[in-house]
């Protein structure tokens, strides 16, 4: 697959008021670039919006609920049609205290942002930018992707989705120009990594994590995957046999007790 090679002036970034979406934001903050940032924290987003001029950056900013498809499809089809853009937006949850099964209000909610919006997005932007000729669509999953956490496992579900998806994707819109990435972080410091139970080795700052994607997005990688060691350990359990891996969950304290 060839590198994109266009840098992109216009990007759309969701879950910007979040601490992986702030950090890119930031990063891709410079004279020339305009940035529409989506975010639920609106006074967080505005914050990020000025810190994001003083670098010459132009933004725009929303709050509408993603999760009506009216209301993202006419905000999408309102755009100026990005270069980037970076479904960043997620939650996670886990199974209360005593219960076996995670709420399943809140795993609906779940699904619905982790994979129904991307996916969303992605069908109502990708054959424009088919159309035009490039552009590239990220999607941020997560190592947890690999193989489901059984701590998390509604999580998981919505993180390999998404990863699937992406890259079915990639190849799929690769002879029209479009490229496609999916980005597969392990524990990155935020409130959503302090609320996930279990532990959380080899843990990186949002900024680190950021730059490691922007590097990637810029070479039009197919995965975007970090950091190394955690990485390499995730894929082994997806390849490893089952009743191996479910064992090795269980033994480094991912076990289904919540």
């Amino acid at each position: 697959m060839r590198r994109v090679a266009r840098p992109p002036a216009r990007i759309l970034i969701t879950g910007a008021s979040g601490a992986i979406g702030a950090a890119l934001a930031q990063a891709y903050a410079a004279k020339g670039v305009h940035l529409v940032l989506h975010g639920r924290r609106f006074e967080a987003l505005e914050a990020l919006a000025e810190a994001c001029r003083t670098h010459g950056a132009t933004v725009e900013l929303s709050s509408i609920e993603l999760t009506d498809d009216e209301a993202l499809h006419a905000w999408l089809d309102d755009l100026t049609l990005p270069d980037l853009v970076i479904a960043n937006a997620g939650q996670n949850h886990h199974a209360a205290q005593g219960e076996l099964m995670e709420e399943w209000d809140a795993t609906q909610r779940l699904l619905a942002i982790n994979l129904h919006v991307p996916m969303a997005m992605a069908q109502r932007l990708a054959p424009r930018m088919a159309a035009r000729g490039h552009g590239q669509l990220v999607f941020v999953s997560s190592l947890a992707a690999w193989h489901g956490l059984p701590l998390t496992p509604s999580y998981s579900a919505s993180k390999a989705g998404i990863k699937a998806y992406a890259e079915a994707l990639r190849g799929r819109l690769a002879p029209q120009g479009v490229g496609v990435s999916v980005v597969m972080p392990g524990y990155v410091s935020s409130p959503m990594c302090t609320a996930m139970p279990g532990p959380k080795p080899w843990e990186l700052s949002p900024e680190l994590a950021a730059r490691r994607i922007v590097r990637g997005i810029a070479r039009n990688r197919a995965r975007i995957s970090f950091p190394f060691p955690l990485n390499v350990g995730c894929w082994w359990l997806a390849v490893l046999p089952a009743g191996v891996s479910q064992r090795l969950l269980a033994w480094m304290g991912y076990g289904g007790e919540s």
